[in-house]
Parts: C-alpha cells; structure tokens; sequence
C-alpha cells in the first residue's frame, strides 16, 4: 500500500501555493502592479515599517483587487469544505454544498431584493433564502420518518426546483431594462462587487465552520460505513447529521451571499484532492480547503482578465474546468463509486 504524504507537509504546501496565489493574482490586471508592490501595500497596511506605495497602486491593492482574491479564497475553501462534508452525511459522491435546495433558496431572495432596486440588502437576502430552504428541505425530509440520505437527497431536490420556479417567475413578472443582466450575472456566480465585509462574512464562516468541523472529523469517517455501523460506534445518527447538514447549511447559506451560485468547487475538489489525503475527513477536509482557496482565486482571476474588458461570471469558468476534470477523474476509475 502506498504510504500517504503527511498532512503536515500536505498543509504547509497547500499554505505556500496559497500565498503565492494571492500575491500573483492581485498584480495580474490592466495596472502595471508588481509582487513587491502587493506585498508592500498589505505590510504597509498592517502597521509594518516598509517604504510607501504609490497611492493609487495602494488604493488598486488594497481596496480592489486584494478583497476580491481574499473573498475568492474564502468562498472557495467554504464550497470545498460544504461538499467534503455533505457527501459524506448523504454517502453519496455527487452530493456538493447546493443539495439541499440552498442555492435556489438564495438565488430567490437575491433575485427579490435586486428587482425591487434594493442590492445593499442582497447578502442579508441571500442568507435568509438559503436559510428557509434548509428548514422546509429538513422538515420535509424529517417528516414521519428519520432523516435519511435517500429523503434528504428528494427533499433537497423537491425545494430546489419549487425555489428555482419560484426564481422564474419573479424574474418573468418583474425584471425590466438592464436589471436582467445584473441578475444573471449573480445567479451565475460572480465576486465583482467583493468589499471588505465580503471577506469579513465569508472568512468568518470558514474559520467558525471550518473549526466545527475539523472538530467532528472522526464522526464524518463513521458515516462512511453506513448508519447502523455509525450507530455502534456509540454516535447518535440522526442527531449528528441534522447537526452537522445545519453548520454546512450556515456556511453555504455565507458563500452563496457573497458571491452567487459557483457549481462544482464543491463537487469536484474533495474527489481531486482525496487521491493525495485518503478518505479521513481529518486528513481530506483542511487539504480541500486550501485547494478550493487557490481553485477559485485562480478560475476569478480568468475571468475578469480573459476577455478583459468585459468580465465572465465566474460561474462559467468553474463550470468550463469543472466538466473536464469531473470525466476525466471517472476515467481514471475515481467515479467507480457514482455508479
């Protein structure tokens, strides 16, 4: 059997590509920025002694291109870490943060606020859709029976498409002008307007979340055999997973506020990334993080720059990568399991 690299090693790799990730992307764009630059700006930000940057390349860093990589970053560890997890409670390996109707939900209250001209309030919107499908998906799913993964999986898809008509039909009655494009380019996921409280909202919820569940690692690696061995092992199943699909309800509910619907972070990292860490959510959920962090400042990066100076919905450049590496990991025999 082949010996695993330690997470240690794993860890501090992950950090490093991360790091440089963040310094490299902030100086791609149409400023001429260097990596001496960024790295002088955030110093010089944080209270270090280190010679002045130019005010308006410190103003680009600073209050432009570092809190969009940062809320990038955030939300894409936040995504990896949802998925890690819900395939895990629901033991099925194509479950990604989104399947208990979340998005959906999300995308319905944003869609409500942006048509009625109110964008401050699309964060606070968002959550409080992603929230209430989460209690209908749950209560319908909890209703006259245990909460199974087969009745989660159908409930989260029964409120998805109810919210997703729900989304439709707003948009049909309602949007006019100009506000079509500002709407789909939400609901196809994107980190143009990321500020500072994006990077405080989502940062926050991966740190809090993170913790919880790095913390309930060892309980995760029991679902695994299923929920009568789970059961013997002394872990009270339902309560755990109604417990545990809440937390990762709480952190989608954060990342879809800020930044919109991105598919397939969730999905396809925690399967990319568990060749290198094996199954255990001790291992697997911290290196998946770090991988989803620099998966999507990188995939945000192209799409503000690729077709510069128009900017795609990051969405579609997480979709586009994503089919790819999906066929190509069922290839190779990873998929052998989604049959």
């Amino acid at each position: 059997m082949r010996a695993r690299t330690p997470l240690t090693l794993l860890v501090l790799a992950g950090v490093a590509a991360l790091v440089v990730t963040v310094l490299v992307t902030v100086t791609i764009g149409p400023a001429d920025l260097d990596v001496a630059e960024v790295a002088r700006s955030i110093a010089g930000h944080l209270g270090l002694p280190v010679e002045a940057v130019p005010r308006l390349h410190d103003a680009i860093v600073w209050d432009l291109r570092l809190p969009r990589v940062l809320t990038a970053a955030a939300v894409g560890a936040g995504l990896a870490l949802a998925g890690a997890v819900m395939q895990s409670l629901t033991r099925n390996p194509l479950a990604d943060p989104y399947l208990l109707g979340l998005s959906s939900g999300a995308s319905l209250g944003a869609v409500a606020v942006l048509i009625v001209g109110v964008s401050l309030l699309l964060p606070v919107a968002a959550f409080a859709g992603a929230l209430l499908a989460l209690v209908a998906t749950l209560a319908l799913a909890r209703s006259g029976s245990t909460l199974s993964p087969g009745r989660t999986v159908l409930a989260g898809l029964a409120v998805s498409q109810m919210a997703a008509a729900g989304t439709s039909f707003v948009i049909f009655w309602s949007s006019t002008g100009d506000s079509y494009r500002e709407i789909l380019n939400w609901l196809l996921g994107s980190l143009a307007g990321a500020t500072w409280a994006s990077v405080a909202i989502a940062g926050i919820a991966v740190v809090a979340v993170g913790t919880v569940l790095l913390l309930s690692a060892t309980r995760l690696d029991a679902f695994a055999f299923g929920d009568t061995s789970a059961a013997a092992l002394g872990i009270d199943v339902d309560r755990t997973r109604w417990t545990l699909m809440t937390v990762v309800a709480l952190l989608t509910g954060a990342m879809v506020a800020v930044s919109g619907a991105i598919g397939f972070v969730g999905l396809i990292l925690p399967h990319a990334v568990s060749s290198l860490t094996g199954p255990a959510h001790r291992r697997l959920l911290p290196v998946a993080a770090l991988s989803g962090a620099v998966f999507l400042i990188w995939a945000d990066t192209l799409a503000r720059t690729v077709f510069d100076p128009r900017e795609l919905p990051v969405g579609i450049v997480t979709a586009l990568i994503g089919v790819p590496v999906f066929a190509f990991l069922l290839r190779r025999g990873k998929g052998s399991a989604w049959t």
